[in-house]
């Protein structure tokens, strides 16, 4: 039977599921407290330049193929891809600098040239995150976290090792050179956790990096959004903009609809896709599951302060994706997971994605998002941020030898703050609940209300964690569940 269905926000996990629901014959509407949707993947343009204001990185693109294909399309359909060649520069200082390859091989001659022997060990390495990402992707992570269970398998019962080390011990057991260590434990952080904390069953991130390599959409990341609107407006589903919800209506225990801008607003269930924290805010006491202490107990992957620049020149020495640890990173972990502050010397990121689209800049000029990864919950403060432009700043001109900060046209910052009242994010967080052993699987926030009939959850604090593609899986996991409950009334 035809259900009307309201999703709350539009960010990937929340595209995904519309589409999903959509062909299953139900009426889908989509609600955005934005202007433009797209969550945290939105994209603005300002003074000619074009900025994705969120993911920049395009990893797995088997998981981009196998959604797209489960409506017999194709990514070709809708964008085209790029493969970034090198993947990413790695800076530890002025004239020192490791450029990561577009494949493997290359990538292993690399190692074996900073650190002998250690290429051989590279492809041993890579060979078992391989496997684990055959079993994570293509099996593990498409269950729904309901049950412990799900994790028991033939193959998994042969890691069961890897869920009780970790990344970190793993890889400098096998790796001496802190430059190799900090590349191969760099991708973790896309999970949201430290490397010591994560297990090392996810090493398969290294594999997604080193096997499958870094890719980028043509026009940018929003190239995927507009793919994914494009095909939700196919299946019928109707896209509200600039509708803040203030409230979801439950009736004797029922999910009824929500109220926005002040209008209520009838349905047969309510998917949201929204901040989990917030969106249990949005009900009244007595029908939410999690407490503000189980909120405040959980370990959540860092805030980020970002500036986006438009540069009136091109830049020399950088590439699309830039990595910046010249500084200790043991130090800027600690100070994001073990005692929160700003840290004294961060580490960043800094992308370019003009040099790959000539589009994203004006002729002859550049435009980059740089960022720095926080403690979320922290202060955040004009002040703040522009002491911490200046000292990656200082840092940038000195490692690229070039001077550009009279070279800038524009310039934006985002933050915690900004989080905060844009996306409702709890403290501030950039990326969700970070995957740790604890918060993994089914001992994260579950689809599915446990207290309130026909209202489930999608994103990055449900099943199964942070990043773009586990957000779309996220929003095929959640609409498995509803249209199974649909069918079974």
């Amino acid at each position: 039977m035809k259900k009307n269905i309201t999703i709350i926000g539009s960010g990937f996990s929340a595209l995904s599921a519309s589409c999903y629901l959509a062909k299953a014959g139900h009426q889908v509407t989509v609600f955005e407290k934005n202007n433009s949707i797209g969550g945290r993947a939105r994209q603005f343009k300002a003074e000619g330049f074009t900025f994705d204001m969120g993911p920049s990185w395009y990893w797995m693109p088997d998981v981009f193929e196998r959604f797209f294909a489960d409506f017999d399309k194709k990514t070709t359909d809708y964008y085209d891809l790029v493969k970034l060649s090198p993947a990413y520069n790695v800076y530890y200082g002025k004239d020192d600098c490791i450029a990561i390859a577009d494949n493997l091989e290359k990538i292993t001659h690399t190692f074996e040239s900073i650190e002998k022997g250690s290429g051989k060990k590279l492809r041993e390495f890579i060979g078992k995150a391989k496997s684990n990402y055959d079993i994570a992707i293509k099996d593990l992570v498409y269950q729904p976290g309901v049950s412990p269970l799900e994790l028991v398998t033939l193959e998994t019962t042969k890691k069961l090792g890897q869920f009780f080390s970790t990344i970190k011990r793993d890889v400098r057991k096998e790796f001496k050179n802190q430059k190799l260590v900090q590349i191969l434990e760099f991708p973790v952080l896309f999970l949201g956790a430290k490397p010591a904390d994560t297990p090392s069953f996810y090493n398969f991130m290294n594999y997604a990096d080193f096997g499958l390599g870094t890719w980028h959409p043509k026009t940018g990341m929003y190239d995927v959004v507009k793919a994914m609107e494009q095909l939700a407006l196919e299946l019928g589903v109707v896209f509200k903009t600039n509708s803040n919800i203030e409230q979801i209506i439950v009736e004797n225990g029922l999910a009824k609809g929500i109220i926005s801008n002040g209008e209520r607003i009838h349905s047969d269930m309510v998917l949201s896709g929204a901040d989990y924290h917030h969106t249990e805010t949005l009900l009244d006491q007595k029908y939410r599951v999690y407490s503000e202490q189980y909120w405040k107990s959980r370990v959540f992957a860092p805030s980020s302060l970002l500036f986006y620049i438009g540069f009136n020149k091109k830049l020399k020495n950088v590439a699309h994706h830039d990595l910046f640890f010249d500084v200790d990173f043991e130090a800027h972990a600690h100070d994001i997971y073990d005692e929160p502050k700003w840290p004294d010397e961060p580490l960043f990121y800094a992308n370019f994605p003009s040099i790959t689209d000539a589009t994203a800049a004006p002729e002859g000029m550049e435009s980059a998002f740089f960022l720095i990864p926080l403690a979320p919950g922290i202060e955040d403060s004009e002040e703040l941020r522009a002491i911490y432009f200046d000292k990656i700043m200082n840092r940038f001109e000195t490692i690229t030898n070039q001077k550009v900060r009279e070279h800038i046209v524009y310039k934006k910052s985002f933050c915690k703050n900004d989080f905060v009242s844009e996306y409702n994010s709890y403290k501030g967080n950039a990326y969700g609940m970070a995957n740790t052993l604890m918060q993994t699987a089914f001992l994260r926030p579950k689809l599915k209300s446990k207290k309130v009939k026909n209202l489930f959850f999608t994103g990055q604090l449900t099943v199964p964690g942070p990043g773009v593609p586990p957000a779309l899986i996220s929003g095929k996991l959640v609409s498995e569940l509803i249209i199974k409950q649909f069918l079974a009334t």
